[in-house]
């Protein structure tokens, strides 16, 4: 049995929507929460990939990439990004929240995905082209959420999605990256009211 919706968030969309284009109606309708389809690191180099490649390789070096990670991720690096991009308020990643997350980037092998996202390595594609034609694959309906407090180009990346006639876009009035997390209630709200309409459009 084929589900009715599939909610993805950040990277995730990309794959989500790969997988929707190659295999038709295998998802349902589509759910992306401040979709991105470009690492961090190629954001903010225009697209350049090939520091991001020789960062990749030295994080895989067993003690020099351990050290690589540990000086890259910690609290205090954490906590900057969490301000800069991630969430609104920026007392919000504090206390149990930190604790959590930081336990995620202490698991073994954690470094080895963390480093490739940030470095671009996890990219399917590599322009806003190639995103908006994946899009334009996709025959579902799509919805794309993302808060007005957005960093300017991954905004921009998202607006871009305007074009294409079957995806309905929805600015929040607040929330950046992370707007799921910080603002659940209200992203639920927006996601449940879209999938009602589907649902009364398909009896």
């Amino acid at each position: 049995m084929r589900p009715f919706a599939t909610i993805a968030a950040g990277h995730a969309a990309t794959y989500t929507l790969s997988l929707a284009a190659d295999a038709p109606g295998s998802l349902g309708r589509l759910c992306l929460i401040a979709p991105t389809w470009r690492g961090p690191l190629p954001t903010v180099m225009s697209g350049r990939r090939g520091l991001g490649a020789w960062i990749t390789r030295a994080g895989d070096l067993p003690t020099i990439g351990a050290v690589l990670y540990r000086t890259n991720v910690n609290g205090p690096v954490v906590r900057m990004m969490a301000r800069g991009h991630v969430y609104s308020d920026p007392n919000w990643l504090a206390g149990e929240r930190l604790q959590q997350k930081m336990a995620v980037t202490k698991t073994p092998g954690a470094r080895y995905a963390s480093i490739r996202f940030v470095t671009g390595m996890l990219d399917l594609i590599s322009d806003r082209e190639s995103f908006i034609e994946l899009v334009k694959r996709v025959k579902d309906p799509i919805l794309v959420l993302y808060g007005a407090e957005t960093p300017r180009r991954s905004k921009a990346e998202m607006e871009a999605l305007v074009s294409v006639t079957h995806a309905k876009s929805v600015e929040l009035p607040h929330g950046k990256l992370a707007v799921h997390e910080e603002f659940p209630d209200v992203v639920a709200k927006e996601v449940k009211s879209f999938l009602d309409r589907a649902a009364t459009d398909s009896v």
